[in-house]
């Protein structure tokens, strides 16, 4: 089996309202079953947030709630050119150019 190493590139924002997400669904919720129902998948949810985790330095600041706050607001703007709307599903997510973080996952 091929174990060739992939490289997702997302915008800062992007990464730190990505992490918080997975951090709701995945400790919070207690119910990452109940979303994902293939096990299989849990694997690589768990990679993504170890990796968002580590890299992001905002997760242990101590004014973390305003700095997610205005991150989402930002990709909300970039996204619809306002801040007030919500993100349907089936839209591409392409945000501003901002600092980018790679997330890489290699076994």
């Amino acid at each position: 089996m091929d174990e060739e190493a992939i490289t997702i590139r997302l915008s800062r924002d992007q990464a730190f309202v990505l992490s918080d997400w997975l951090h709701q669904v995945m400790f919070r919720s207690d119910d990452l079953a109940g979303i994902v129902h293939d096990s299989a998948v849990w694997s690589p949810i768990y990679a993504i947030s170890g990796a968002l985790d580590t890299t992001l330095s905002e997760v242990f600041q101590p004014d973390y709630r305003t700095r997610l706050e205005e991150a989402t607001e930002r990709l909300r703007a970039s996204l619809h050119g306002g801040a007030d709307e919500s993100t349907p599903p089936d839209e591409d997510a392409t945000a501003a150019p901002q600092d980018e973080v790679s997330v890489r996952r290699s076994e």
